[in-house]
């Protein structure tokens, strides 16, 4: 998206930038609606990461744009940054409260888009794009009395999915799982979770399953993508 030439009225004003209109949906625009903003949101939804690992989410983004991204996107109080310390003396880009703040809207968002005929679910994923994909999609109801742990490995990525009391909850991390999803991309568990492919079918290519196979199977039962309204 390029930016709107700025006017005599809007110029230096954080808010009205674009379009000059006091609507919190123009101002959520501004904020995050240049290409790859939201989505750099998205993949710090999970904690903080590292210049590196925010490419590594989004391949098809440069780092001239990731590094102007960022900048705005500090700027706008959606993120900050921060040293850690020796001995890893690396630098970590993390959400502010306030950006953490935008994790519903972007759920919303996600399920609304979803429901197009032109959402196209086999498309490559990041790790964190699915894991919020899967709080975006869980059924509270379908998962009635059932209480879970999910371990999930993307890669090099870890994740735990805690299944309870008609809720789910998922952050980046090796827990102690009911069953593991193993896979090199994420778009093969996707397909045994959305697709309900059957494991064995999807070994080939990569994934691996270990544990409680009746867990994991109530665990998929939780998850399907909406109906397509046309």
């Amino acid at each position: 998206m390029e930016l709107q030439k700025e006017t005599k009225t809007s110029k230096g004003r954080k808010h009205g930038k674009w379009y000059d209109d006091a609507c919190g949906t123009a101002f959520a625009l501004e904020l995050v609606g240049e290409r790859w903003s939201l989505l750099i949101v998205r993949e710090l939804m999970f904690g903080g990461r590292r210049f590196s690992d925010l490419r590594g989410g989004l391949p098809g983004i440069s780092a001239k744009v990731l590094i102007e991204r960022l900048d705005s996107l500090e700027g706008a109080g959606i993120v900050t940054r921060r040293q850690l310390p020796p001995p890893v003396s690396a630098q970590v880009y993390e959400l502010t409260r306030w950006g953490y703040a935008a994790d519903e809207a972007i759920m919303t968002l996600g399920r609304w888009a979803a429901t197009s005929p032109n959402h196209d679910p086999t498309l490559p994923l990041s790790a964190a794009s699915f894991m919020l994909s899967l709080r975006t999609m869980f059924d509270g109801v379908r998962a009635g009395s059932l209480a879970t742990v999910a371990g999930l490995a993307i890669g090099r990525e870890h994740f735990t999915a805690r299944v309870a009391d008609g809720m789910l909850h998922a952050e980046r991390g090796e827990g102690a799982p009911d069953f593991t999803f193993a896979a090199p991309v994420a778009s093969l568990i996707a397909a045994a979770v959305y697709g309900k492919a059957p494991f064995e079918a999807l070994a080939e290519a990569g994934f691996a399953f270990t544990g409680d196979r009746e867990a994991a199977s109530r665990f998929i039962d939780c998850f399907n993508l909406p109906e397509k309204i046309v």
